[in-house]
């Protein structure tokens, strides 16, 4: 009988964590101030200045919101995973740059990939209750 407890408890615990993780998170101020400043940096990004230094702030907002998202706890992994292909696409952007200045397509093209991916986690962490 004891088994059958510690089996259905165990169960029990490990359903339960599962269904934490698909349940969306709540708006939060915060995450939808940053995401906007990530959105507003993405869409300022000047190619015909220097590279690197306007791609590192947008890298930084979004470790920032990256940070503040685990640190408030497991619900919020659908952020997370929200800003995970910009923070990569940013990632590769940030390397080029800091090893030489990239063509002013280059920068046009992943500007248009940033801008757009910014605009879809905005919708989604605004659109929040």
């Amino acid at each position: 009988m004891k088994i059958i407890v510690a089996i259905t408890v165990t169960a029990l615990l490990t359903g339960c964590s599962a269904v934490v993780s698909k349940i969306p998170s709540f708006w939060d101020d915060n995450q939808s101030a940053r995401i906007i400043d990530v959105r507003l940096r993405a869409e300022a990004v000047n190619c015909s200045e220097p590279q690197l230094p306007q791609i590192q702030s947008i890298a930084r907002d979004l470790r920032w919101f990256e940070l503040y998202s685990q640190s408030k706890g497991l619900r919020q992994t659908d952020v997370i995973k929200l800003i995970k292909p910009m923070q990569e696409t940013v990632r590769e952007w940030e390397e080029r740059s800091a090893k030489q200045e990239g063509s002013r397509f280059y920068c046009e093209t992943k500007k248009k990939i940033v801008v757009e991916q910014s605009r879809r986690a905005a919708e989604a962490t605004l659109g929040r209750f």
